[in-house]
């Protein structure tokens, strides 16, 4: 456990750091800072290299789920906050675990966003799935996540966390105008679209979870996948 944990902690201080960055850098660079961010939560997957050699259906299968949780954002694209990206990214990690769900949330925002559009708010997008895929996986274990409830549970506080840490960013861009009043506004205004955001990740859980985790697992058992 140590061995997977380590490079997933090295990649997420490089997600913090780069983010912190942000700050200074603001609107500028942003593209950048997103494809430094990528090769961070690639990171974990090329250490993963010099253990064993990767084979190209692992390979392919993390490029097919991160599609897939990307594309998913576009029929709710009128929907806002109402997206099944995290059910999906959250599913993908209870079954392969937390460095394939790290790598397939940050790389669903990215991807996703050239069809909704770049910005400085991608990297974080990026942060948030993959820190929803990473503690999926740590978790994925616990007799809390083996339950249906407790993964319903957890998809709907991550719906508060994902706009919680959006919230940040759009603080960033407020510096001048900072205090703790702010604060209170911005994260009362965002309540609303959190809710929508933690409620539809317990509906497209209760839909997917039983089907996907079944499919999932035979894929992983039956051809020995991220193992």
């Amino acid at each position: 456990m140590a061995k997977i944990r380590f490079p997933l902690l090295i990649a997420l201080g490089l997600f913090i750091g780069a983010l912190a960055l942000s700050s200074a850098l603001k609107d500028r660079h942003y593209l950048l800072l997103s494809l430094v961010l990528l090769c961070a939560a690639l990171l974990p997957l090329f250490l993963r290299l010099e253990r064993r050699k990767l084979e190209p259906r692992e390979l392919v299968l993390l490029a097919v789920l991160a599609a897939l949780a990307a594309v998913s954002r576009i029929p709710f694209a009128a929907l806002p906050s109402v997206k099944p990206v995290s059910a999906i990214v959250i599913l993908s990690a209870y079954v392969f675990g937390a460095e394939a769900g790290f790598l397939i949330g940050a790389v669903a925002a990215l991807v996703s966003n050239l069809y909704f559009g770049q910005g400085p708010w991608t990297p974080w997008q990026m942060f948030a799935w993959g820190m929803v895929g990473l503690t999926a996986g740590w978790l994925r274990s616990t007799r809390w996540m083996r339950t249906r409830s407790g993964l319903l549970l957890f998809g709907f506080i991550w719906g508060f966390l994902f706009g919680w840490i959006m919230n940040i960013w759009h603080l960033i861009g407020l510096p001048d105008a900072f205090s703790w009043g702010l604060v209170a506004v911005v994260y009362g205004q965002s309540f609303y679209f959190d809710l929508a955001h933690a409620l539809s990740n317990v509906v497209f859980l209760s839909i997917l979870a039983g089907g996907w985790i079944k499919v999932l697992e035979r894929f992983r058992k039956k051809y020995g996948l991220l193992r």
